[in-house]
């Protein structure tokens, strides 16, 4: 046994810490030596995002103390910033287990220290808790979730009074604050209670009037009111506002998934709440061919992210990736504007760099600037924040299916999108096409871009060493070729800098410092490698093109690229 761990451990065994976490601790210490140091051999890290992990006793879990020392330490820092002002702090929650419990805890501590604080009366999703912070003149706020992650999990996202995810210098700050907190004698647990106002079904009404204010299309929704549209919230806080929502721009045909509107933390009818994964939207495709729907939507437990469904040209459901659901979004935005004619030529789209550059192929080809950041939509938002009053803000995606439309909520936003997707797909229907139809059309005329995430898990402290060799491989030992193809640029987002192998030139990179490696190669291709800063993995994003010279080529095309996927994959040993 590790005596540095088994000393951290015995601390939690005094009496400032609850009966309920000495015994958990008990137990490990006697009966689990692996899991007592998955627990115990690091402090969870309050990130530039918050805290996410699994829940249970110890320092590197989700727990009463680790969400109370985040808390503690953001109150702190908040009384810096803010020392001659009434502080207002939002506070939201999810589906997740104990989500309602440290919501409490949370609100308690704020108001403890002295806050003001706006707490929801039942879970709501994460972009409501944006929209709260912006609308109610917050100083902070934050929401307990753990987005997409499996049952165990859950978190703590921290936002700023813009209503965005903290970014820098707050972020490097607040981590200053909360890592401060080395004992929990320094958190205030005692709340008071007449210090917090709750929301609930009044101010929901306020966030879906802003949504539907973003609608282009009100005229196409009416007279294609009865579209059949299939929505699963998979358990979670999509559940009320996304048909509400949807109800709002005038879809009156909507169906719903019994089993999945059931709010359970425990997910009970998916293997992971991610609508990313095929599996999660199984019932909601059952229901779509039953009901012969031509849209399927499926929101994350926090409801600020959604996969889509739609009908191929076989009429056969299938799943959407992010980026082919953000380039449909996109089109649609910039396009039915263009159709209005009520483009200003100051507008401009965000995407991050590992999202399919046919998003800056359709932006650019309209006039519309679009511009490139990290991954998290933290800095899409900061690109909002930094261009307000000079540039307009059309809309914003990442190819983990996260997008955004206005300026009103800074975050991605699964209610707003699937209001919007659904208004594209009646927009598609009212010129006789499917959204595959005009999927296929974008293609042929901006470009075909396929792409590929490959997840590679490595869970715990073994598994983070594994990651930081990787890592540490690429950078020391880059490949001259990938596939047969020559690399011929590779960017290094942790040395700040791009170097260009055909030029024979180096140039710093203006971006924040990430542990990012990108290779491109001289047939167009480009290869992201990142660790993921929410879950125990690896993320290796393929991005591959060629022209689409007509509709009918699109199958053998499409072939073409999922070969060289492959072929990329093996020279990778993916």
């Amino acid at each position: 046994m590790n005596k540095e761990i088994l000393q951290k451990a015995e601390k939690w065994l005094n009496n400032d810490y609850d009966q309920q976490t000495r015994e958990a601790v008990k137990q490990l210490i006697n009966n689990n030596e692996k899991e007592l140091i998955d627990s115990f051999y690091k402090n969870l890290e309050f990130g530039t995002g918050g805290l996410r992990g699994i829940m249970g006793a110890g320092t590197n879990r989700i727990n009463k103390y680790t969400i109370g020392a985040a808390t503690q330490g953001l109150c702190n820092y908040i009384n810096k910033m803010y020392s001659d002002k009434e502080i207002k702090v939002a506070v939201a929650y999810d589906c997740r287990n104990n989500s309602t419990y440290f919501a409490q805890i949370s609100a308690d501590i704020f108001t403890a220290n002295g806050f003001q604080v706006y707490l929801f009366e039942s879970l709501r999703p994460t972009p409501e808790l944006s929209f709260a912070v912006r609308e109610l003149k917050c100083q902070a706020g934050i929401i307990i979730t753990a987005s997409h992650n499996p049952k165990e999990y859950n978190g703590y996202k921290v936002y700023w009074n813009d209503g965005a995810q903290i970014t820098p210098p707050h972020d490097k700050n607040i981590i200053t604050e909360v890592n401060a907190v080395s004992d929990i004698t320094q958190i205030n647990f005692e709340g008071i209670p007449k210090n917090i106002t709750v929301l609930g079904e009044n101010f929901d009404r306020k966030y879906i009037k802003k949504l539907t204010e973003l609608s282009l299309s009100p005229e196409i929704i009416k007279k294609h009111s009865d579209f059949k549209i299939v929505y699963t919230p998979i358990h979670g806080t999509g559940v009320k506002l996304v048909p509400e929502a949807l109800k709002s721009f005038g879809f009156t045909n909507i169906y719903n998934v019994p089993e999945q509107d059931i709010t359970d933390g425990n997910f009970p009818t998916v293997l992971s709440p991610n609508p990313e994964n095929a599996e999660a939207l199984k019932l909601a495709l059952a229901k779509a061919e039953e009901v012969n729907a031509d849209l399927v939507l499926a929101t994350d437990p926090d409801g600020d992210r959604v996969g889509i469904a739609v009908r191929n040209l076989n009429n056969e459901l299938i799943l959407l990736n992010g980026n082919q659901t953000a380039s449909l979004l996109i089109y649609y935005l910039i396009k039915k504007r263009v159709d209005k004619n009520i483009l200003k030529g100051n507008e401009y789209i965000v995407k991050t760099i590992v999202t399919t550059e046919l998003l800056g192929n359709i932006a650019s080809s309209f006039g519309v600037n679009c511009y490139d950041t990290l991954t998290g939509f933290k800095y899409i938002a900061e690109v909002i924040r930094k261009k307000e009053g000079t540039e307009l803000f059309i809309g914003g995606g990442e190819e983990s299916y996260g997008y955004l439309a206005g300026e009103f909520v800074r975050d991605k936003d699964a209610v707003m999108s699937s209001s919007l997707i659904a208004e594209a797909a009646v927009w598609a229907t009212e010129q006789e096409k499917s959204m595959y139809e005009l999927l296929i059309d974008i293609y042929a005329e901006f470009g075909f871009y396929k792409e590929k995430l490959i997840n590679i898990v490595k869970k715990g402290k073994s598994g983070a060493e594994e990651i930081g060799t990787i890592m540490k491989n690429f950078r020391d030992n880059p490949p001259e070729k990938i596939a047969g193809f020559k690399v011929i640029e590779i960017k290094d987002y942790l040395l700040q800098q791009s170097e260009n192998f055909i030029t024979e030139s180096v140039e710093p990179l203006n971006f924040p410092v990430s542990n990012v490696i990108q290779f491109f190669t001289d047939d167009g291709s480009k290869i992201t490698v990142r660790p993921s800063g929410t879950e125990p993995k690896i993320k290796f994003y393929i991005s591959v093109n060629e022209n689409l010279c007509c509709k009918d080529k699109f199958e053998e095309t499409d072939k073409k690229l999922s070969e060289k996927i492959q072929r990329i994959k093996n020279s990778l040993n993916l």
